[in-house]
């Protein structure tokens, strides 16, 4: 049975590169005794992927991971034994079933919302002023940007790659492209609103927290993404 995992990651726990939160997880499994699948040959390990990796210094509500494990056990009691074995910062949301046939998490990630704001002593003398400002910077017909890349520079149109932005009091709420084909972070986002004033993103100014990974809602024209927990079955 396939099985997908949405978890937070809060706190300290922003520090841990997605590495080593594979790692943990690993050792999580095996301390909740989860019988998780097992690949051949002569080095098995864990059947396991995750979605989008979360970049350090990075908080989130919606992080997920695909599982295959050998039988059916209850998934309440799965997510018990698992919160019962996590560290502080680390918190099991939901276990839902996945159809045989489903694609893995990280093949149908599409988009993620995150929510930015300032962090405390490093706020402008009206943040709310600014978070409208940027959110209406973000109504020009083309955002261009220089985007530094594996092979180089490219000049990026951000316009198409980000799909909802608005203000919330004082956060700033934005959906942007998240994938293997266009990944971009929200940092991208904040550098261009700064070129743009002919100014540098102040350093440490800001804190993100992720809030939700999607997929494209295969058929569906409305709504257009569809969060990965809502693929999968809750099965008590």
């Amino acid at each position: 049975m396939k099985v997908r995992i949405k978890f937070s990651k809060q706190g300290a726990m922003k520090f841990i590169g997605h590495l080593d939160v594979m790692r943990y997880f690993q050792k999580a499994m095996r301390r909740a005794e989860v019988n998780i699948c097992y690949s051949g040959g002569f080095s098995p390990h864990q059947i396991m992927s995750f979605a989008a990796p979360l970049g350090v210094g990075i908080t989130s509500n919606g992080e997920y991971l695909d599982i295959e494990v050998e039988d059916t056990e209850d998934l309440r009691t799965m997510k018990e034994r698992l919160n019962g074995v996590m560290a502080e910062g680390f918190s099991i949301l939901s276990c839902r079933r996945l159809p045989d046939d489903a694609g893995n998490a990280m093949s149908l990630v599409a988009a993620a919302e995150y929510t930015v704001s300032f962090r405390p002593g490093y706020e402008p003398e009206n943040t709310e002023n600014w978070m409208k400002e940027i959110a209406a910077f973000y109504d020009q017909e083309q955002i261009r940007i220089t985007k530094k890349t594996k092979k180089g520079e490219k000049e990026l149109d951000l316009k198409p790659l980000v799909y909802g932005m608005q203000a919330e009091g004082a956060s700033l709420r934005m959906t942007i492209s998240t994938g293997s084909t266009e990944n971009i972070k929200p940092e991208l986002i904040l550098d261009a609103y700064y070129q743009a004033m002919g100014q540098e993103r102040p350093a440490f100014a800001f804190q993100v927290q992720r809030e939700e990974v999607y997929a494209e809602n295969a058929g569906q024209k409305s709504p257009r993404f569809v969060s990965l927990e809502m693929l999968g079955e809750c099965v008590e």
